[in-house]
């Protein structure tokens, strides 16, 4: 990885011809080593073998190990992860190929056209905006492109399907919210609807279908709430993850000390580590 950094005073020295040049250099290089590791006489057994519903879990976790790489500020492990995060649309689209689909050509025209298209104000004669115009100009140009027609798909048949459930619920909101023009910017609605819904579970918690029902009902409230403050849910609860691993953490350092382990922590000790509590060392 060392070999590959480079400095600032690097990176200003290149103009963007030999940007252009090196890169396109190296992709048909990497687009070379997956043709030969799925070629089907001297390719890699595994790597022929794999699809696109087998490769989707590895798809999935180099996502995150962006993410990670991001939220750590590592820069190098951040080269390494998009690296990776770049082979698997390339792993899709050389399989897209060989069904007769699509080739990576495809891919890249189609995210360069769409680029063209959702920024009038740079690539047309659209009036310049600022970023938040920019971002409601984008949602608008997208709006259009997959407007329902009569019989057609509604509002949200183009909203993510996939992923974490968190994240669906909020762009559900989202599209209903941008097409209705219906917004509830108090948060005094979607808590009352939170706490109806906590009211319910402990209605019918010996019933576990009713109580699914009821948790959904209000961790999608909850969304709403969220969304209503202002704040990204699914952030907000990965900080929270984030501070409930400190706190079991720290408490199993003090454990170490005392040589003991998590297990051996006394119910007040294991209770604190829950997050609305004081911490117990």
């Amino acid at each position: 990885m060392h070999e590959r950094r480079r400095t600032n005073d690097d990176a200003r020295s290149r103009t963007p011809e030999t940007v252009t040049a090196g890169t396109g250099s190296a992709f048909q290089r990497l687009l070379g080593l997956m043709a030969e590791l799925r070629d089907p006489v001297r390719g890699c057994p595994w790597t022929r073998a794999q699809t696109f519903e087998t490769i989707v879990p590895y798809t999935i976790e180099e996502v995150y190990e962006v993410v990670d790489a991001i939220r750590a500020g590592d820069m190098e492990a951040l080269c390494d992860e998009l690296g990776d995060l770049l082979l698997q649309v390339i792993y899709h689209a050389r399989m897209a190929e060989e069904a007769g689909a699509f080739g990576v050509a495809e891919v890249i025209d189609a995210i360069q056209d769409k680029l063209v298209r959702r920024h009038p104000h740079v690539f047309a004669d659209a009036a310049a905006l600022d970023s938040e115009a920019v971002l409601r100009n984008w949602e608008r140009i997208k709006a259009a492109e997959k407007a329902p027609t009569a019989g057609g798909k509604g509002v949200l048949e183009g909203v993510l399907r996939s992923g974490p459930a968190l994240v669906r619920a909020r762009k559900l909101q989202d599209a209903v919210s941008r097409t209705t023009q219906a917004e509830v910017t108090s948060t005094a609605e979607p808590a009352a609807e939170v706490q109806q819904s906590l009211e319910r579970l402990h209605r019918v918690a010996p019933e576990p279908a009713a109580a699914n029902r009821a948790i959904g009902d209000a961790m999608f409230a909850l969304v709403r709430l969220s969304r209503t403050s202002g704040v990204d849910p699914e952030a907000a609860l990965d900080d929270a993850n984030a501070r409930f691993q400190e706190r079991v953490s720290q408490l199993e350092q003090v454990l170490h000390r005392e040589r003991k382990k998590l297990q051996d922590a006394s119910p007040e000790q294991y209770e604190s580590v829950s997050l609305a509590a004081p911490l117990i060392l």
